[in-house]
Formats: C-alpha cells, sequence, structure tokens
C-alpha cells in the first residue's frame, strides 16, 4: 500500500474510533487495536515527518514545553452574561426583553463551571484555541487544547472559517481520582474541578494537560464563514453535527417554563458529570439577538441565573477523625440525614482543629450546613440557642486513632499529623513513596501495584516488600509469573542502594534528596546517625532546628525503630557509597537551564552538590551561575537580564574538573 493511503486511512479510523469512544461512549474499536495502530502512525509521521498534518491523531499529545502564553486577540468578543439571583429577577429580565422585540423563545442550559474557550477552524482543521482573558484578549493554549479528545481536529464540513466558544471543565470523577493520586504523592490537592481545569489548561507542558482528562461543552458559534443559522437551536445541531459536545439545551416559550427549567437543572445537578454554577436563558433567534444587542458590559439577550446556595439545620451526633493516607488527621461531623443539592448528606466536613474551634462546634449542637462549592457538606455556624447542657469542647486527639502514634501539628499549617512509620492507613503512601524513583527506585511498584499486594495481605509494612516471594505476587491481578519476577529482581536490587535513598524514602518530614545525600555522606553509616543529637544535626548545612527536631523524633519512634530492624534482617544496605562532598564550590549556587548532551540536568546538579555547591530551580540576583544547555529559554534570558555569569556545558565541566 502507497505510504500516503495507509496514514490517511489510519487517521480516518483513528479519529472515528476517538469519536465513538469519547463522544458516543459506544467504542467499536478495542483499546489493544486503537494503540497498536497509533503506534503504526506514530512510526510511519517519524519516517515521513513532512506527512505530518496538524489534525492527525498523533498531535493530541506533544509539542514543546511552552515558556509561555502568547496573546490572542479575539474576533468576535467573548462576552459575559448579566447575572441574576431571583425569579423575580429573570421576569425583570424578561419583561426588558418584551418591550424591546415581543414575545420569543428561550433556550435554556446548564452554566458549566470551568474555563470559556474559544475554538478557531479553518478549512475544517483545528488551527488554533485561547481562554476568555478579558473577553478581547485570551492566553494561546492550542497545544493543552490539542490534549482534550472532545475536541475535533478536523470537522467534516470544510468552511473557510469558524469559532465556537466552549467551557473546558475537569470531570467529577477525575477530579476525585487526580486528588486522591494527589494526596497519596503529598501534593495539596485542587480545591475543587474549576481550579483543577484552569491549572490544568494553563500548563505549559502538554503532557501534563494530558494528564489531567479535562473535557469541553460546546455551548456557541462566535464565527461562521459561509454558513447562515437563523436561530441558536440551529446553531447547537449543526455543532453536533460537526462532532463537537454540545451543551444539554431545552426550547422554552414562556419565562415560566425556562423558570421551571431552571429549577429542573438545579434539582438534577448532581447527575451531570461536571459542576454547574448556574442555568442560562438565552433568547434562540438570532435575528432578535441583533435587534436587542448588547450593552457596554453584557448582552442584552441573555442571563445566568445564578441558584442560591442550599443551607439546612441538622444535629451533630458525633465527631470522628479519619486518618488520610499522608497522616493527616481529619475531623469530620456525623450529621443527622438532611437533603442538599439533590442528595441526602449524613456527614460534614469540619477541616482541622482551628476550625473546630473558630466554629465551636460539640456534639449535640444543632447546625447550619450547605455544600461548599457545590461539592462538600460543611457546617457554616452553630445555633448556639439550641445548643444542650453538658455539650463539651470537641479536640483532636493527641495520638493517632489507627496505630497509636504521636500526633503533630504542621509547622506551617493547621493540620495534625501522625508519624507512624508503619500506620496502616498511610501504608499505601509509605509504600509508593518508599518505591518512587527518587527513593528506593524499585520499578513496577506503582500505586496499582502497591494497592493489589495490600489488599492481598502480602505487605503491612516497607519491610515487607524484601521477604515477598515470586509465586504469591504472581498471583495477583494483572500479574503473570514474568511480571512478578520482574518485580521481586527490582526488589532485590533495591536493597544495595546507596544510603541516601533509604533516608529520602523513609520520608522524615522535611528530609528530601538534598537533606538525605547530605546526611548521608556526612555520618556515612545508618547506625550513626540515629545516635546523633539535634544540636549536632544543626551543624550540618542545610539542617536547621525543625528539620533536626523531625529526624530525632521519627528515629525514636518504636514503629520506625521496627521498620530499621526489619530492613536491616532483610539485608537492605545501610551505609553510604558516595563519594567524600568537596567544597570547591562551597557558597556558589547554580540555575540548570536547556537540555545538556553529556549528562541529564539531574545528574549535573548532584554532582555539583557533591562539590557543595547549590542548586536552585529559578534565577535570582543571589544566582552565582546559569548553565545553559540547548533550547535554553525564559531562564536564560533572565539571567542575561539580572547580569548574571553564563557557563555553557563545557565551562561546567572544566568547573567540576577543576
Amino acid at each position: 500500500m502507497d505510504i500516503k493511503q495507509e496514514i490517511k486511512e489510519l487517521r480516518e479510523e483513528l479519529t472515528r474510533a476517538n469519536y465513538e469512544y469519547y463522544m458516543l461512549d459506544a467504542p467499536t474499536m478495542s483499546d489493544y487495536d486503537f494503540d497498536h495502530k497509533l503506534r503504526r502512525l506514530e512510526e510511519l509521521e517519524a519516517a515521513y515527518p513532512e506527512l505530518i498534518t496538524p489534525d492527525s491523531p498523533t498531535q493530541r499529545v506533544g509539542g514543546a514545553v511552552a515558556e509561555g502564553f502568547r496573546e490572542v486577540t479575539h474576533p468576535v468578543p467573548l462576552e459575559s452574561l448579566q447575572d441574576v439571583f431571583s425569579m423575580e429577577e429573570l421576569k425583570e429580565f424578561d419583561q426588558r426583553v418584551m418591550e424591546a422585540a415581543g414575545q420569543l423563545v428561550y433556550d435554556v442550559e446548564p452554566k458549566v463551571d470551568g474555563l470559556s474557550v474559544a475554538l478557531e477552524y479553518e478549512n475544517g482543521v483545528f488551527v488554533r484555541g485561547a481562554t476568555r482573558g478579558d473577553g478581547r484578549v485570551g492566553e494561546d493554549v492550542t497545544q493543552n487544547l490539542r490534549t482534550i479528545h472532545s475536541i475535533p481536529l478536523r470537522l467534516p464540513e470544510a468552511l473557510p472559517r469558524l469559532i465556537v466558544r466552549g467551557e473546558v471543565y475537569m470531570p467529577k470523577s477525575v477530579f476525585h481520582q487526580l486528588n486522591e493520586e494527589r494526596e497519596l504523592s503529598g501534593k495539596p490537592l485542587f480545591a475543587n474541578p474549576r481550579n483543577a481545569a484552569a491549572g490544568s489548561l494553563r500548563q505549559l507542558d502538554p503532557k501534563v494537560a494530558a494528564k489531567r482528562r479535562l473535557n469541553i461543552q460546546v455551548f456557541n458559534i462566535q464565527l461562521a464563514e459561509g454558513k447562515e443559522f437563523s436561530t441558536h437551536t440551529e446553531t447547537l445541531e449543526y455543532l453536533e453535527s460537526q462532532r463537537f459536545r454540545v451543551i444539554p439545551h431545552t426550547l422554552c416559550r414562556t419565562i415560566q417554563e425556562a423558570s421551571e427549567r431552571i429549577m429542573a437543572i438545579g434539582d438534577g445537578r448532581e447527575d451531570f458529570d461536571f459542576d454547574i454554577d448556574g442555568a442560562v436563558v438565552k433568547v434562540n433567534s438570532l435575528s432578535d439577538r441583533e435587534l436587542l444587542g448588547s450593552t457596554t458590559k453584557f448582552p442584552r439577550w441573555a442571563a445566568a441565573y445564578k441558584y442560591p446556595p442550599e443551607k439546612k439545620t441538622s444535629k451533630v451526633v458525633d465527631i470522628v477523625v479519619q486518618v488520610g493516607r499522608t497522616g493527616v488527621l481529619t475531623p469530620k461531623a456525623v450529621i443527622e440525614p438532611v437533603r442538599l443539592a439533590g442528595t441526602t448528606v449524613t456527614n460534614a466536613t469540619l477541616h482541622n482543629q482551628d476550625f473546630i474551634a473558630e466554629k465551636d462546634v460539640r456534639i449535640g449542637d444543632t447546625v447550619l450546613v450547605q455544600k461548599a462549592g457545590e461539592i462538600i457538606p460543611e457546617i457554616v455556624s452553630v445555633l448556639k440557642e439550641h445548643r444542650p447542657e453538658g455539650a463539651v469542647p470537641y479536640f483532636l486527639p493527641e495520638r493517632c486513632p489507627v496505630c497509636g502514634a504521636a500526633v503533630v501539628r504542621d509547622e506551617d499549617g493547621a493540620a495534625l499529623r501522625c508519624t507512624g512509620a508503619e500506620c496502616p492507613a498511610q501504608l499505601l503512601r509509605h509504600i509508593v513513596h518508599f518505591a518512587s524513583r527518587d527513593a528506593m527506585d524499585i520499578e513496577g511498584l506503582g500505586p496499582a501495584n502497591v494497592e493489589n499486594l495490600i489488599q492481598a495481605e502480602l505487605i503491612k509494612t516497607p519491610g515487607d516488600l524484601y521477604s515477598l516471594q515470586a509465586a504469591d505476587v504472581a498471583k495477583l491481578e494483572r500479574m503473570g509469573k514474568r511480571s512478578a519476577q520482574n518485580l521481586i529482581d527490582a526488589i532485590e536490587k533495591s536493597r544495595h542502594n546507596d544510603l541516601s535513598r533509604l533516608l529520602y524514602a523513609f520520608g522524615i518530614r522535611q528530609v528530601g534528596q538534598r537533606a538525605a545525600q547530605t546526611l548521608a555522606r556526612q555520618f556515612g553509616t545508618l547506625d550513626a546517625l540515629i545516635e546523633t543529637d539535634e544540636e549536632t544535626l544543626t551543624e550540618v548545612e542545610d539542617i536547621g532546628e525543625i528539620t533536626a527536631k523531625n529526624i530525632v523524633e521519627w528515629f525514636s519512634s518504636q514503629q520506625s525503630r521496627h521498620l530499621i530492624e526489619t530492613l536491616k534482617a532483610a539485608g537492605v544496605n545501610m551505609e553510604s557509597t558516595a563519594e567524600p562532598v568537596g567544597d570547591g564550590l562551597a557558597g556558589l549556587t547554580f540555575v540548570l537551564t536547556g537540555e545538556l548532551s553529556t549528562m541529564t540536568r539531574k545528574e549535573a546538579g548532584e554532582r555539583i552538590q557533591m562539590l557543595g555547591g547549590k542548586v536552585s530551580g529559578s534565577v535570582s540576583k543571589k544566582t552565582s551561575y546559569v548553565v545553559a544547555g540547548e533550547a535554553a529559554g525564559s531562564k536564560l534570558r533572565k539571567a542575561q537580564e539580572l547580569g548574571v555569569p553564563v557557563l555553557d556545558e563545557e565551562e561546567l565541566l572544566a568547573m567540576l574538573e577543576k
């Protein structure tokens, strides 16, 4: 078969499969076949790069990491809508419309709580996507929008120019899964799906955006050269025919019908896989829209009804404490069942001890409850006039309710955290971190496999990894004999890691990779470090009083001592094999940017640190040198602006050798 023809057929097959999977929820191609065909297309395009087109399925995730986002001027402004907060205000909107244009038909749609964007097509091919910005000027986020599979890269009808408007959002299911993953990694959680979507769409690296699995609801045509429409409904039907994911919409012939539809959307908001912050009422006739026009701020032909936060009273039956995967103690109020925003609520978050004290929440109190951001039930206030006699202030426990280890308060926040090295509540996170690349680097031991091992009760502490048997591992879901043996081999290999990796794997608070390397080189053996007091530790470079206290407390814990004995018995290395720290680069701070040819930036950073230098991620007046490799970007420009000396790779190597 001709190469061009094969590429064309592969693109058509993959584009159709994408549409069936992401739009119709009715795939006809298996994942295996899809992956196989996509790999073949990638191979062909790599061999014949001149045949790559912007609408190819291979371009869903690609492109270089951006230094920033270019500005885009919207040919047609992306207007905001006038908010109405009651049915009376909605009727006033209807009255103004009727006075100007007579009785009209309305289109009612849920208002997605996401990030508004414009998608631009030329001759049917997606060429540009931009955020709303201030309505007139937005940011070019084309590469990140390409990662959203429900955005077609080529349309069935090739209009000379088409610009459509939509709302990018993170599905609720993805949001909850992403936060679970972030909690497991010890990263801060996203507050709500909108923040998560906005942060994801503005990632400079498209590959990061792709992992966030964003989606879009398209709700308007901004510009359509060569196409005429008479109603908004016609435009939505056209967009649907062009394979866009179109917002659910309902025609209403009176404002009363529109009001009823708005209430129905509000009652069923839990059924949507996207958050909504209201409902939009639009005049359906496009000619009447032109007649009504716009103010300096809003179109006169549309309004956004905002749902008031629903608040109801309930009674606090109990306060229970949960221990999260990162060891944080989270109090939760068990309340008498109450229906809020379409669901029955029996629990409300109390966040932390500071929140409990501020609201003065006690068991037995009558409280006012609402859903924060329409997601998490929380207590708004306590109705103290209904407080029963004998109700006492509530305090979180000083010991972990799961493992009994001491609880400490974070230095930089209100969270209380369990310090147990073998706490069952934190087991998944502990082992995932223990096995991570920068820690013990056990390949194949990701969250899914760790969870399988825990559920099969094969491991209860990180030390149990070293007594696993290949035959037992092979029985787990998605694990065969070869995969099981590969995992056992990776665990065996990790026994011989340097002490610095083990120290980082312990997950001691504020002991990161660099501190672990410094401690390993300074003390040489784990036993020597264990015997060291706080005062001696503070004399070590980069180890402050708080970190020294954390280290001493961690090693004095019974659970930590048990873990160390288990690892010793398993033959895990407890000594440093690193070269002694030199001081040739002491007092100097380096920033690395671009690609190096003889080593990775990480390797270069380690060599700098071994000679007493520091490595920073940002350029400032305090930076001693910026090391610029191939394709160096904004950091190089900033160094030049600040007058910071710039080294190329050869100059850095010469400095390291000297």
